[in-house]
């Protein structure tokens, strides 16, 4: 495949058939990119990368064969791949630890899927110019705001009352939990396949651990008796002694209080 010297040479490595062909139509219609391969698996797509040497490689996290963080990782080691390319990541994963992860492992940017090309063109070309993430604004790494320690303190209160101890690990992941279910309430309906694999990575621990130690959590404070206090922090009576809650439901329960109350 011929190019010329201006042009930015490109990998797209997508495993969804449309985004990628899509992608590939849209980068293909400018001057400014030429895409030198595409892939839909990660062992194709390092392959391609070996063979090409590319500019920038846009890739997804969720990836048959071997995902992207694997596939950061052996970029990054792949004696093969002279000259490392950039590395940019496009991927509906929004959790604050993938963003972290993929950014640890030399991801250059983390965009969240849908991507606007027009969007997606000015960042290609702003890291072939070395801008830092910090100089890039939307959607990388969000900080820690004076709004979130006020969250924390809310979540802390709230376990106090119903006698979670801070000391247990199910203190962590539960607060973890019902943040991460007040950001996305849907995440609720996806608790083993989402919510407890993304604190799992946060916590570099695994999912059935998580699973474990909210569990553990709930059984603290009911074995403690201070059911009476949920009922009155809930304004209503949802529960017995007799009635403890899965840990879906008191992780919804805990964020719907705070999404009521302005979280």
């Amino acid at each position: 495949m011929e190019t010329n010297s201006t042009q930015i040479k490109l990998v797209v490595i997508d495993d969804n058939q449309n985004t990628r062909e899509t992608l590939v139509s849209q980068l293909k219609s400018t001057n400014d990119f030429v895409v030198v391969g595409e892939a839909s698996d990660g062992a194709e797509g390092l392959a391609i990368i070996e063979k090409t040497l590319p500019d920038i490689v846009l890739f997804d996290i969720v990836l048959p064969t071997i995902d992207g963080f694997e596939l950061l990782e052996k970029v990054n080691t792949d004696d093969l791949i002279t000259t490392k390319p950039k590395m940019l990541v496009m991927s509906s994963l929004k959790n604050e630890c993938f963003i972290q992860k993929a950014i640890s492992l030399g991801a250059s940017y983390y965009m969240q899927k849908p991507v606007q090309f027009d969007m997606l063109s000015k960042r290609l070309k702003d890291l072939l110019k070395d801008f830092s993430l910090s100089d890039m604004g939307d959607k990388v790494i969000s900080l820690k705001s004076s709004k979130t320690r006020i969250l924390d303190e809310k979540i802390s209160n709230i376990f106090i009352t119903v006698g979670i101890p801070a000391h247990i690990k199910g203190y962590q992941f539960l607060r973890e939990a019902i943040k991460m279910a007040i950001d996305n309430p849907e995440i609720i309906n996806s608790i083993t396949k989402q919510l407890y694999p993304s604190i799992a990575c946060k916590f570099e621990t695994s999912a059935s651990k998580v699973e474990r130690a909210i569990r553990h959590a709930i059984e603290v404070a009911w074995n403690r008796g201070k059911i009476e206090n949920i009922n009155n922090l809930f304004g209503i009576k949802v529960y017995n002694s007799n009635e403890k809650p899965t840990n879906g439901e008191f992780i919804a329960l805990v964020a719907d209080k705070m999404l009521i109350e302005g979280a």
